[in-house]
């Protein structure tokens, strides 16, 4: 059995943190190091970091994002797996244990994930979100919705695969996290655990808040990953291009950014005719979708 350090970035949320690390504290395959990352916080963080005393690692760095707090834990941990959590998250208390009973069975795997559910400020489940394993960059690539979810808080990696692919990429705000899971599964097969280990916090102030910085990251992942010379890579372009704009498309209608949606739609119909039928129904989709929200 594997060696396990949490990682645990955190900016100035320091209402959340206790309960992410006490969510560490409590798994039945204790890790061996709960280490949290403080990035440049100005709220209450250090009191609440404080309070643990000696339960946990603290590093303090100037505000750099999560990317590079993750890659200081990574640098600091000294166990062989590292298992990342968000500092407004929870874990389950069996998902350390039944992550690395996976890598057990699959000693190979580049990463470990799980499955997520997400809750509101009531504590109340909304949603249930599941993955896949095997060998899924090509999916990673398509964007598919169901291969990796929650990767922030989901992921139990080798300390020496993160290692090896050079960490987080910290020049991709908002769009690391993707490109930090398909840099691993391009060189590895990948392990999930059927079964919803994360509890994922929704809160903030609303997606419309982040599209434009999702679009320039996921741009910038996406001319990374094609920078790629394979063949299997290149075939994918067209369509994986397509996709993105489409998201990023609906995204912008739902934000009610009428400028934007016409232009990542016009992007993905150049990059995939394909696409064409889904934003011809897309008056439809919105109408019953709208519909369904009125209903009681």
């Amino acid at each position: 059995m594997s060696r396990v350090s949490v990682v645990i970035p955190t900016y100035n949320y320091g209402r959340w943190v206790a309960e992410a690390i006490d969510s560490a504290l409590a798994q039945t395959l204790p890790p061996i190091e709960v280490i949290v990352v403080d990035d440049g916080s100005t709220d209450d963080t250090a009191a609440v970091l404080a309070a643990y005393g000696d339960r946990i690692r603290v590093i303090r760095q100037r505000n750099q994002g999560p990317a590079t707090a993750r890659n200081a834990g990574i640098a600091a941990a000294r166990g062989d797996v590292v298992a990342f959590l968000d500092a407004d998250d929870l874990w389950k208390p069996r998902k350390l244990e039944l992550q690395m009973a996976r890598f057990d069975a699959g000693p190979s795997l580049g990463f470990v994930h799980c499955g997520v559910e997400t809750f509101d400020a009531d504590g109340n489940t909304l949603d249930v979100l599941a993955g896949r394993e095997g060998r899924l960059a090509a999916d990673l690539l398509r964007l598919r919705t169901d291969v990796v979810a929650g990767p922030g808080s989901s992921l139990a990696v080798p300390k020496a695969v993160a290692e090896e692919i050079g960490g987080f990429d910290a020049t991709l705000p908002r769009s690391e996290d993707w490109d930090f899971c398909y840099r691993i599964a391009a060189r590895y097969p990948i392990g999930y655990v059927a079964e919803p280990l994360v509890r994922y916090r929704l809160h903030g102030t609303g997606i419309h808040m982040h599209i434009d910085g999702m679009e320039r990251g996921m741009l910038l992942a996406f001319e990374k990953a094609f920078a790629s010379p394979d063949p299997a890579v290149q075939a994918l372009r067209k369509e994986a291009y397509g996709r993105l704009h489409r998201i990023l498309a609906g995204c912008y209608f739902e934000s009610r950014q009428l400028g934007s949606f016409a232009r990542n739609m016009i992007e993905s119909l150049r990059h995939d005719p394909r696409n064409f039928g889904y934003f011809a129904a897309y008056p439809l989709r919105v109408m019953f979708r709208r519909r369904a929200r009125a209903t009681p």
